[in-house]
């Protein structure tokens, strides 16, 4: 596959209500969960459409507070940017993995390193390497 930069690219606007930006995230949202399948394709990924849908879901739900609507043009910025670089194949596998993984908000598990290891929490352990988180 060819790599086109322009074929994703969109100019980065200001929201001008909150309306606007509801539907630019709407947008956004349904680019991810229309190119779940082809992602999974492109990467090789062993996991299914499915699963890269609901984790697409986690990511848009952990900013559904957000109400300032020069914070909603940011995140969607960044989040177009991150569109564009995925599709257009920019990304190693390891670096769309750690998105995968990362699907829990990255919050830290509480405890010690025994306590989550006597609750078989030990979540940090599993994490790849090259994620850098």
């Amino acid at each position: 596959m060819t790599t086109i930069p322009a074929r994703l690219a969109r100019a980065t606007r200001i929201s001008s209500s909150p309306t606007e930006a509801r539907q630019r995230v709407l947008s956004l949202y349904r680019d991810w969960y229309r190119s779940a399948p082809e992602i999974c394709t492109l990467y090789a990924l062993s996991v299914s459409p499915t699963y890269l849908r609901h984790v697409i879901r986690q990511r848009f739900e952990r900013n559904r507070s957000v109400t300032d609507p020069k914070i909603i043009d940011v995140l969607i910025a960044k989040e177009r940017m991150e569109y564009q670089e995925t599709m257009n194949c920019w990304k190693m596998g390891d670096q769309l993995l750690g998105l995968l993984v990362q699907g829990d908000g990255g919050k830290p598990v509480g405890g010690t390193f025994l306590q989550r290891f006597y609750q078989g929490r030990d979540e940090q352990a599993i994490r790849p390497a090259a994620t850098g988180m």
